[in-house]
């Protein structure tokens, strides 16, 4: 008798409720004699409705046959099934792997990406506009804010995780301190001592997921403590501002001209949120004069944020002390690796006022219960042997002459724009400033879709603007190669000729 249409075996076998993880299979729904039709119909449905893609691999029918308390037969006649029907495979040592697949009709063809697309540049953008817009395809991404991925220390990190697997006891596989492990926090105080003047024990700080992670929890906090409004600059970065407006922060302009935030427009505010290594858009550095001003304002009480974006990214400038550095009693610091490294290791620190700093333990802790513990190890690792500053010369040299490229670049095929930022970053603002096509100022988000039209992305400035202004184009150059710069640029160009 064949056992796969329900032998008086299998009556011993099944005695019990009994299934499966795979697919949250459930033996108990089967026909009793029907058990292997059952099976590769649920097998095809999940070939079907992309619950099994291509490429995925089905357990062993042994496997699955135990979890199932089912004769082993049953399973190897409904693989059989779907073999015959050209859907999987057997391959060996490799196993039974789904190969083919039908059309699923009944999904819609219309693409989210083109949903996406009809708004990326519409005048308000959404939450969704950075996703949207790295999800845009193109064949040259000039975006800001990209770092070189392809510089990435491989080498360097995969010894580095070596030497922690290999000192590493059990216990370091467990739930760690949601500030961060003691390596990192201790390694981030050595880094921030030695690159950014700022003299902190380890204990003061927290490891978090990115500056992202970092504005959120800060957000939450100060939200909580009463807070309901937290300046920023303008221009200023479009994601902080979505950031604190998630946690039901109000977000007020305030000036930046050549020497930075203009401090005498806090006045009216308790709390600012600034970008003074290196603002974001416009690259201009607080002034001697303006940090004086602040540190008298944050004296008179004035809570700072200080997001230290693109810091160790310079060129021909000195060096600048961190403002956390003058005063840390009232001022946030926040940094990360994202810019240095890579964003995918969303590692990033905090430096909370000491008043702060147990109710943003606490947001963190019940937010994710701190960071994954084995990146942190291998990155105090690099930090602590010097890795990262040899990464960091490196980078330098590199973005230095895809800088001087894209300058040279701008020059030739945008003569009328005006270049903002150079000395350090990763990208450039260019502006055109007092210029009019047909009696009216032309919108740069046209400008940035006729270049989206020619396989090239960019920001356009209004995204960063609360207020009105000059338009203008950001375009990023650590993480495209010179050649590829010259023709991003070229496409800018012909872009502003659709424009006018």
């Amino acid at each position: 008798m064949n056992r796969s249409n329900g032998d008086p075996e299998d009556r011993s076998i099944i005695t019990e409720a009994s299934g499966s993880d795979f697919l949250q299979l459930d033996i108990g729904q089967a026909p009793f004699r029907g058990r292997a039709d059952w099976l590769a119909g649920q097998l095809r449905r999940a070939i079907s409705d992309g619950r099994l893609p291509l490429g995925s691999r089905l357990p062993a029918t042994r496997v699955l046959a135990a979890e199932l308390r089912v004769s082993r037969g049953v399973v190897t006649e409904a693989y059989q099934r779907l073999s015959e029907d050209g859907r999987v495979e057997g391959r060996g040592r490799n196993g039974t792997v789904v190969v083919a697949a039908p059309a699923d009709t009944s999904r819609s063809t219309f693409a989210p990406q083109q949903r996406g697309r009809r708004r990326l540049f519409a005048d308000v953008p959404g939450d969704d506009i950075f996703d949207l817009i790295r999800s845009a395809p193109a064949r040259i991404d000039l975006s800001p804010g990209v770092p070189d991925l392809t510089a990435f220390p491989r080498a360097a990190w995969l010894r580095a995780e070596r030497e922690v697997f290999g000192g590493l006891s059990a216990s370091g596989f467990g739930y760690g301190d949601p500030c961060g492990t003691p390596e990192l926090r201790r390694a981030v105080a050595h880094w921030l001592a030695r690159n950014r003047g700022i003299r902190a024990e380890p204990d003061e700080v927290i490891v978090v997921a990115g500056t992202a992670q970092a504005l959120t929890l800060l957000g939450q906090v100060l939200r909580e403590d009463g807070v309901e409004e937290i300046a920023v600059e303008d221009p200023g970065s479009l994601g902080v501002r979505q950031h604190l407006q998630r946690q039901g922060l109000r977000t007020p302009p305030v000036s930046v001209d050549a020497e930075g935030i203009r401090v005498d427009e806090l006045s009216a505010y308790g709390a600012v949120l600034l970008t003074p290594a290196h603002q974001f858009p416009t690259g201009v550095v607080l002034g001697g004069a303006r940090r004086r001003e602040l540190m008298q304002w944050a004296e008179d009480g004035g809570l700072i944020v200080e997001d230290d974006y693109d810091a160790e990214h310079r060129y021909d400038r000195p060096p600048v002390p961190a403002l956390r550095s003058m005063l840390p009693e009232q001022v946030g610091y926040a940094g990360s690796v994202s810019k240095l490294l890579a964003p995918a290791l969303r590692t990033g620190w905090v430096l909370p006022p000491l008043r702060y700093r147990d109710a943003l333990i606490a947001a963190k802790r019940f937010a994710d219960l701190g960071n994954p513990a084995l990146p942190q190890l291998v990155l105090a690792r690099l930090m602590e042997s010097g890795e990262l500053e040899r990464h960091l010369r490196l980078l330098r040299r590199r973005h230095r002459r895809r800088r001087d490229a894209m300058i040279a670049a701008i020059r030739d095929r945008l003569p009328g724009a005006v270049v903002h930022g150079a000395a350090a970053g990763l990208h450039l603002l260019i502006t055109f400033e007092g210029r009019e096509f047909d009696g009216a100022r032309f919108l740069d988000t046209d400008l940035a879709a006729a270049t989206l039209v020619r396989g090239v992305k960019v920001h356009p400035l209004s995204w960063h603007r609360q207020r009105a202004g000059p338009p203008g184009v950001l375009l990023g150059y650590a993480a495209s190669s010179a050649p590829a710069i010259i023709e991003g640029v070229a496409a800018v160009g012909d872009a502003l000729q659709e424009v006018r």
